[in-house]
Formats: C-alpha cells, sequence, structure tokens
C-alpha cells in the first residue's frame, strides 16, 4: 500500500497551485484594495429590508424572486482580464458583495468576508438561439446567503468581438439605486485596468454595515410612525385578485409572467402635464392609473397599492452600495365613481401621507398590524404594486457599443405590479406571479391597463366607470370554464331527487361549486345540524349568500339545500391541500388536540409569543411574524425531528392545524420507516457522510442507503436540515464554503459519498475536496465526477482508462483536480480507497434533475418541442462524426453504482452510464411524450449544446447497473416530463 512521502506532499501541493490557477484568470488581475472593515467592528444587525429578504429565504419563499440580473450587450473588443480586474476590485471596494449572513441566538446578522484575490469570470460560447435560456438559467439559481457571495459574473462569446455580460446578484445587497453607482464604477475601474492606471474614485465609499448600524439604533424613533400606520390601514385587505384554481396564495414560487403593451409617443407627456395641472408627479399620476386598472379588476373600491421608497437622502449616501428601499403601503378609496383627475388628487394625497412616515420599516408595519396584516392564507397586505420604469442601467465600457438586455422573468415577488415605461419607447407593462393571475387574465388586464393609460391622457375627466373595461375571461366570470360551469350546473339541475342516493351534504356541493361565480365551495354537516356551505368567489362582485341559497333552492331538493351559506376570502386548507374543516367559521368546536406533538406546539407558541395559546388561536393575533415562524419552525424540527419550515407555520397559523400538520409527516416517517425496515438487509457496520443530499443525485444516493440499512450522516445547511432528516439518517451542520465542518463531518464517518457541487464555482469545489481528504482517515471515499473529466477525447468510443484530452470546461477541470487529490491520498494514512464515479447527464423524477427540461441539451430539444418549433440537429457525418447524441444515466441506478463502491472500491475512476441517444432519438421520444408537432430538421451545422459524440464504456460498475423496473429511457423521461415522483411506482 502506497505512503505518504515529503515529495508526495510537495506533489499534491503543486497539484493545488495549478487547479486553483486554471479557476483564476489567465492573466493575474490587479490585487482588490485592502478591506475598509475597521478591526473589531465585527457581525453587524441587519438592516429591516435586509432582514425581509433574509427571512424570505429562511421561509424558503424566495426561489429566483430576489435575484437582480443586469446584462449588457458589447460589440467591440472586451478585455476579459481588465473585466476580471474589475470585478474584483469592485468586490474589495464594497464590503455589501462579500457579505455572509448567519443567525445566532435567533437574531440574524451581517459580517464581512475578506476580499476574494480575484472574481472568477466564466466565459460560455453562446449563440444567439441558446443565449436568452443560458441568462436565465444563471439568473435563476439560488444564492447561499450563508457563504458570502452575493455576485455572480457569466460572459456569453457570440463571436470575436461580441459579448454578453451578465451580473447577478441577490437583492439583499443592492438596489436600483446601487446598480447607477456599480456601472459607473465599473466602468472606472475597467478603464483603468485597460490603461494600467489608477481610476479616479473615491478611496472609501461609504459601507452598508454602518447604514444597517445606524438605522438599528434608531430603531427606537418609529413609534409615532407606527401608530400612524396601524391606523391609516386599520380594516384594509389585500385585493381579491382572481386566483387560478388549484393555486394557494402562500407558495414557495412565484412564477412569473410578463404582458408589455406599447403606447402611442403622446401618452407620456400628457401624463406628465396632466400631472402638472393637479401639482402631481408623472409617477402619482401612473400610480392613480394603477388603482384604477386593479378597480375594474376587481370591482373593489377600498385597494391598497405598495410604492418603493428609498433611505438614499444627502451626498453621503450617494455611492452607497446595498438595499435602501423600504415599501409603503398606499391606501386609496376609489367610491363615488370619481373623475379621474379626482383619483389622481386622492392617490396625490395618500401618497404624500405615506412618504411623511417613509421611514418607518415595512416589517414592524406587518408586525404592529399582526393578523390584520394579512389574509386569511397567511400572505401580507401589499400584494400589488406600481412603478414608473426609466431607462435600464447598462455597463458601458471604452471601446464597445453597449445595448441593454432583458433577462427573462423568472420568479415574480409580487402578485401583480403595474409600470409604465417612461423612457425610449413608452409602453405600459404587467408582471404578474401565474399562481395569482392565470395568463388569459394577465393579457386581459395587460390590454385594458394601456387603453386605460391611453384614455385618460386624450381625457383625463373620463369617470372610472367611463374608462375602458377589463373585461373578465368569458361572459359570466374570470374563468375560461364558465361554459363547462354551466353545463355541469344544467347536469345537477336535472338529477331526480327521488333516485338520488348521493348524500345531501354532496349534493350541494357540487351544485354550489357548479355555480359561474364560485371558485371554490364546502358544505359542512355539522352532528345533527343543518347543511352549513362555505363559498369563495371568483371576484368581489358576485352574488351575495342571500342569491346563492336561492340559486341553490332552484336545483336542489328542499333537505339538500344548506341553512346558510358564508362567503370567505379563501377557503382553509391543510398543507396537503385538503380543506381543513377545523378552521372553518360556524362549526361547533372539536376537542383541543393532546399528545407530544400538540405539546410541543403549545409550548413553543408560549415561549416565542409569550401566551399560552388555545387550539384556533392565530399565529399572527397573537403578535406572531415572520421571524417567530422561522424561530418556531427550527424549534419544533429539532426538538421533534420531523420536517418542517417556516412557510409551513404561516400557513397552518394555530396550534391545532399546525399539530395537524405534524402529525400527518410523523405519519409519513412512520410508514416510510416501515418500509425500509421491510428491506433491510445485513451489511458492514459503518456510518456514510453523504453530501449534496438535498440535490437530486444526493436523494436518490440516500434513498439507496436507508434501502441497505446502512446509518447515514447527511451535510446540510441549517435551512435545508429537514429536506433530509429522516429514519436512520443524522444531519450535521454545513455546506461546501466551510471547510471546518467538512472537515469535522469526514472525520466522524466510516465512509464517504461526496455529491455536493457547486457546478459553476470550481475553486470551492477544489477547496472542499482538500478539506474532505484532510478529515479523511478511515473507510471508503467515492466521490460523483463527472464524463466532463474525460475532456474531448480524439476518439468517438471512450473507455474507463481514457486519458483526459484538452480543451476541458471550467467545470470538467474542476472535476479532474477534485479526482487528483482523491486518488492520490487513498491508502494513505489508513485511508481506505478511493472511488471517482464519473456520471453523464442524470435523468430521475426529482425537482432538481427536472430542471434539466429548461437547459443544457435535454432543455434545448424539450423547449423547442414543448413549444412546437422545428429542432435541428446535426446530421450524422458531419465533421466527419458519425453520431451525435449523449450518454444518459437513471438516478437511482447512478445511486446504486455509487453505494456498491463502499463495499468495493475501484481504486480508479469508473464510468455510470445507462444508455446513450441520439439525438434523433431523443427529439422522438419527446415529441412523442408531449404530442408536439415540432419536426426534426437535420443540416451540417453543430449548435454549442449538441456538439457531442463520445460513446463511454462503464464496465467497472455494469452489475449495479442493469436497469431495474421503470428505468428505461421512456419511462424516466415520461415521469419527468409528468413532474410525478418514483415513489408512486408499483
Amino acid at each position: 500500500m502506497a505512503t505518504d512521502t515529503s515529495a508526495d506532499r510537495a506533489r499534491q501541493e503543486e497539484l493545488l497551485r495549478r487547479a486553483r490557477a486554471h479557476a483564476s484568470a489567465r492573466t493575474k488581475p490587479v490585487p482588490a484594495p485592502a478591506s475598509t472593515t475597521a478591526p473589531g467592528s465585527g457581525p453587524a444587525p441587519l438592516s429591516h429590508a435586509q432582514r425581509r429578504m433574509w427571512l424570505m429565504d429562511r421561509l424558503g419563499h424566495a426561489g429566483a424572486s430576489y435575484s437582480v440580473p443586469f446584462a449588457t450587450r458589447l460589440r467591440g473588443p472586451l478585455d476579459l482580464t481588465a473585466l476580471t480586474t474589475a470585478l474584483t476590485r469592485l468586490v474589495g471596494r464594497h464590503e455589501i458583495l462579500r457579505t455572509r449572513y448567519g443567525q445566532r441566538d435567533d437574531e440574524p446578522y451581517q459580517e464581512t468576508m475578506d476580499a476574494p484575490a480575484t472574481v472568477t469570470v466564466p466565459v460560455v460560447e453562446a449563440d444567439e438561439p441558446s443565449a436568452a435560456a443560458l441568462l436565465t438559467d444563471e439568473a435563476r439559481r439560488a444564492f447561499d446567503l450563508s457563504s458570502g457571495e452575493a455576485l455572480r459574473a457569466l460572459v456569453l462569446r457570440h463571436g470575436e468581438q461580441d459579448h454578453t455580460v451578465l451580473l447577478t446578484f441577490h437583492h439583499i445587497g443592492i438596489d436600483g439605486g446601487s446598480l447607477d453607482t456599480v456601472t459607473r464604477e465599473l466602468t472606472a475601474l475597467y478603464t483603468a485596468a485597460v490603461q494600467g492606471t489608477e481610476p479616479a474614485l473615491p478611496a472609501t465609499p461609504p459601507q452598508y454595515a454602518d447604514f444597517a448600524r445606524r438605522e438599528h439604533e434608531g430603531d427606537g424613533r418609529t413609534e409615532e410612525g407606527l401608530r400612524h400606520w396601524a391606523g391609516r390601514l386599520t380594516g384594509a385587505t389585500a385585493p381579491r385578485l382572481p386566483r387560478p384554481e388549484g393555486t394557494t396564495a402562500v407558495t414557495g414560487s412565484k412564477p412569473a409572467g410578463t404582458h408589455t403593451v406599447a403606447l402611442t409617443e403622446r401618452v407620456p407627456e400628457a401624463l406628465r402635464a396632466l400631472g402638472g395641472e393637479h401639482r402631481a408627479t408623472v409617477f402619482t399620476v401612473a400610480l392613480a392609473a394603477s388603482f384604477a386598472a386593479l378597480h375594474r379588476l376587481t370591482g373593489d373600491e377600498d385597494l391598497v397599492i405598495g410604492v418603493a421608497s428609498t433611505h438614499r437622502q444627502g451626498a453621503a449616501m450617494r455611492d452607497l452600495v446595498g438595499l435602501c428601499v423600504n415599501t409603503l403601503p398606499v391606501r386609496v378609496d376609489l367610491s363615488g365613481d370619481p373623475a379621474f383627475t379626482t383619483l389622481v388628487e386622492r392617490v396625490r394625497d395618500a401618497l404624500l401621507e405615506a412618504q411623511r412616515y417613509r421611514h418607518v420599516p415595512f416589517d414592524l408595519i406587518l408586525e404592529r398590524l399582526g393578523a390584520a396584516a394579512r389574509g386569511t392564507d397567511g400572505t401580507a397586505l401589499v400584494r400589488v404594486t406600481a412603478d414608473v420604469l426609466g431607462e435600464p442601467a447598462t455597463l458601458r465600457l471604452p471601446g464597445t457599443v453597449s445595448a441593454y438586455v432583458e433577462v427573462g422573468a423568472v420568479d415574480a415577488k409580487f402578485d401583480l405590479s403595474f409600470g409604465l415605461v417612461d423612457a425610449g419607447d413608452p409602453a405600459a407593462v404587467v408582471r404578474y406571479a401565474r399562481t395569482a393571475l392565470d395568463d388569459a387574465t394577465a393579457a386581459v388586464l395587460g390590454a385594458g391597463y394601456a387603453a386605460l393609460l391611453e384614455a385618460v391622457a386624450a381625457e383625463p375627466g373620463l369617470r372610472l366607470s367611463q374608462l375602458p373595461g377589463i373585461a373578465p375571461v368569458g361572459n359570466d366570470g374570470l374563468s375560461v370554464r364558465s361554459g363547462q360551469d354551466r353545463q355541469d350546473s344544467r347536469e345537477v339541475r336535472s338529477t331526480d331527487p327521488d333516485h338520488d342516493n348521493t348524500p345531501a351534504g354532496q349534493r350541494a356541493e357540487a351544485a354550489l361549486s357548479a355555480h359561474p361565480r364560485v371558485v371554490d365551495a364546502t358544505v359542512a354537516e355539522p352532528p345533527g345540524g343543518p347543511l352549513l356551505a362555505y363559498a369563495v368567489l371568483r371576484d368581489s362582485v358576485g352574488p351575495t349568500p342571500y342569491e346563492l341559497r336561492a340559486h341553490l333552492r332552484t336545483v336542489l331538493a328542499p333537505g339538500a339545500v344548506p341553512a346558510a351559506v358564508t362567503l370567505l376570502d379563501t377557503m382553509p386548507r391543510r398543507a396537503d391541500g385538503a380543506i381543513d374543516r377545523d378552521r372553518l367559521p360556524g362549526l361547533p368546536a372539536p376537542s383541543a388536540p393532546n399528545g407530544p406533538r400538540a405539546k410541543a406546539v403549545a409550548e413553543g407558541f408560549t415561549a416565542l409569543l409569550g401566551r399560552v395559546p388555545a387550539p384556533d388561536d392565530d399565529f399572527f393575533d397573537l403578535g406572531g411574524h415572520s421571524l417567530i415562524a422561522v424561530q418556531l419552525a427550527e424549534r419544533l424540527r429539532s426538538a421533534l425531528k420531523l420536517p418542517l419550515t417556516g412557510l409551513d407555520v404561516l400557513q397552518a397559523r394555530t396550534p391545532r392545524a399546525l399539530t395537524t400538520l405534524l402529525d400527518a409527516r410523523a405519519h409519513e416517517q412512520a410508514a416510510k420507516s416501515a418500509r425500509v425496515s421491510g428491506t433491510r438487509r445485513t451489511t458492514r457496520p459503518g456510518t456514510v457522510l453523504v453530501t449534496g443530499g438535498t440535490g437530486g443525485v444526493g436523494a436518490f444516493v440516500l434513498r439507496e442507503l436507508a434501502a441497505q440499512g446502512r446509518p447515514v450522516l447527511a451535510l446540510a445547511r441549517p435551512e435545508s436540515a429537514h429536506l433530509v432528516a429522516g429514519d436512520g439518517v443524522e444531519v450535521i451542520e454545513g455546506d461546501l464554503a466551510d471547510p471546518a465542518a467538512l472537515r469535522e463531518a469526514v472525520a466522524a464517518a466510516d465512509a464517504v459519498i461526496h455529491a455536493a457541487c457547486t457546478f459553476t464555482r470550481p475553486e470551492v469545489d477544489l477547496a472542499a475536496m482538500e478539506a474532505m481528504v484532510e478529515g479523511w482517515r478511515r473507510g471508503p471515499f467515492v466521490f460523483v465526477s463527472s464524463v466532463d473529466a474525460y475532456g474531448h477525447p480524439a476518439d468517438d468510443r471512450v473507455t474507463e482508462a481514457s486519458a483526459s484530452q484538452e480543451p476541458l470546461s471550467a467545470y470538467g477541470r474542476g472535476k479532474l483536480d477534485c479526482e487528483a487529490l482523491l486518488l492520490r491520498a487513498a491508502g494513505t494514512e489508513g485511508r481506505g480507497g478511493a472511488s471517482a464515479v464519473r456520471s453523464p447527464i442524470v435523468w430521475g423524477a426529482h425537482d432538481r434533475l427536472r430542471d434539466q427540461l429548461r437547459w443544457g441539451s435535454t432543455g434545448l430539444l424539450y423547449q423547442a418541442a414543448h413549444e412546437g418549433r422545428p429542432i435541428e440537429l446535426p446530421r450524422p457525418g458531419t465533421a466527419g462524426h458519425p453520431w451525435y447524441g449523449a450518454a444518459w444515466v437513471h438516478a437511482a441506478a447512478l445511486a446504486r453504482a455509487v453505494t456498491s463502491c463502499l463495499d468495493t472500491p475501484v481504486h480508479g475512476v469508473a464510468s455510470a452510464v445507462s444508455g446513450h441517444v441520439s439525438w434523433q432519438e431523443l427529439a422522438s421520444d419527446l415529441t412523442t411524450l408531449l404530442g408536439s408537432s415540432s419536426t426534426v430538421q437535420e443540416t451540417d451545422r453543430v449548435q454549442q449544446d449538441l456538439d457531442h459524440r463520445w460513446h463511454y464504456d462503464s464496465h467497472r460498475l455494469s452489475v449495479p447497473l442493469r436497469a431495474q423496473r421503470g428505468e428505461d429511457r421512456l419511462s424516466v423521461l415520461a415521469a419527468m416530463i409528468k413532474g410525478g415522483t418514483e415513489d408512486d411506482a408499483p
């Protein structure tokens, strides 16, 4: 067995040096300036705006909503080394761009990290058709707020002198005003780097942590403002948008849609003139138009729209980079069918009043209002916003011509946002969450908003009732299903009550649900009491309870007509989507929940809210807010070892509902444990550390280890711990950016499966592998690598012994460098055998793996087939290669192959391949599964994503890779497209 020598260590250090160099720019950039953080300043509190962003992240409610992508097309010579230098010095100047966020004693904090030696700037070759998808995919990639990564860069190379530069920030560290500073400073820093001079910039710009400390010190001066807002917003409710069926208001993701309608050139100037006549800005007039459009959509006369306000005041804050915005809830009375000019004055007065108290943080307003600031579904009062959009920021570098590039919308921050483009080509913009509006309704709203702006620009004296209508989709409601609803209603009506054995409550519920103006309904049958009906209307101008009951009398037998109909804003539902009948008003109260979970919930409420709750007390009425929801979830998750998030708390709201949710999850966990114990077999003892358990591959590895009965230690961040917790799984906190935690975790395990990866930060992956190798002292180590580590072999068939050949992608080189570190350490100082398992494209029914339907080669073909577009593929024989396609592996087969290396290490490299598929075959599979009309067109051109022609041998792991039931190509693609889970398979 090999022994460790000083020569080996020297070679290992040289390997590390070279690998790190590959992750840096080709030419060493100018070093970043020293940090301006004062010695001993230490962690700082979060500003209130940051705190809200942090809470959204911890609640699992952020998704890509709070990514701020900023893209510019640059035509002309681009000096990538100078760009790297400029970005590195920018991050060095502004501490907020290298700040990590943590939690101590239940309170979040921010802490500045050392300036990086260089900022990595990946360069990707991209043609026009693929560029938009690449930008969107990069923008939607989640940030890890605990790692200090607040800025990501990506350069798309379209030609020798044609590039797109994408900078993606997390909103917790930047706002619109900051982008102006960033673009101005990057221009100066880039110019200086090209010319070899020093930039003409202030030596020490203001730092955001100082602003956050000052705001925190001034919190005691907000009481008067809080009293104002509490009085101003008393009785206010969020607009009742015509939410699509099957969606809930509180959801972890809000897929966004946008409708933009061009306006005539005269509109902005006419609105500006109108504002001048009424002592109002064009922003105020546009906000009034937003209120009018929302009124025309909902029929509501008491509306609240949120607007952004800035804390940037004075020269001292001009160059500050950070989040300096606050949300102002503007409440306006639209009653009396006022003229639009009157509405402008009402909005002007309401906005001026709101701005007098703009210093009061919105999250403190929500805390003061409690449950009154939220709907019955737990969402906050401000769901609709409005803004005037000016000229977008662009990066202007000397020697290039700049053009703004729109990055596709991913997630929406709010349910609905109105925008007036007051620059270049004027337009009306409606951005919406698809959980709040369906596309058809949003299209009607967008067109109606544009028509309304045109109308008030021409005739500002029109009354609201005279403005262009924003007609609901269909003639009798906001749903295109109204025709079917009428058919359903006729079917209910024709039922013969004398020969219908359906229970009366079910008949009443069916009849009420079939009403064209009802979006949700249920009927309860209290013991010994009459039927009670509950309904949610499609909009706020629907029928009254009396009218609904009168309708039911016309279609039901007398004994099936409910004694009363109660209208609800939303139907109370449990986390699994079932109606929570315990929260329906007017029903006899059930007995109080009991048992250890009910006790833990009650104790948690008491400890964090300071009051002993009744079973049906509302979390918000007791003083709860988002931070307490996060704290309660973490407390219960730790005590009960059950998955729970802050979002679950916000949705459940009462101790009874939260206990019911935890009981259900305990039942699910017990059932899973029973299934695992039934398949448990005798294996060698030893705990297996698994990294990447929250990812697609890692999830299948955990499932396979559980089926084998192996004890598992899963590495996860605190906010993700509930995703991997389960029977036989102990969670240890840590991530790839925490070397100490990695060393500790490896040292505690008898074997390691390393499946985690950053994908875009090879220097982090390499440092993580170095730390894990340092902590590794016993047992086998399995590294999930990639066939990208083979590079571009000259032969089309690649054996497992094939050497890597240039060119290698940054991702492939990172994998290769990690393999080298691992394999050189294997067998030394008591370490066991090492296996580097190289996988190709991984397919499986898991959310992370389904992401491939949006990017890469699979995504390229899927999106074309999904949209019915022609699919262009390289003709066999193009460029002298007889075949183009890809290797793939089923995630379950990969998991079996990886875990088999625990018992039988390969002591080197092995490939894990389920099969190979040509692009023609994959296109045929996808069009068949989607029922697509797309046609395949073969050409002599090879797109970058499809320039793959290698077959990989996988003899070493052929036994565990043998396909099992449901692991054929068509089955796994169908499961990914359907969005189901393999657990559903028999």
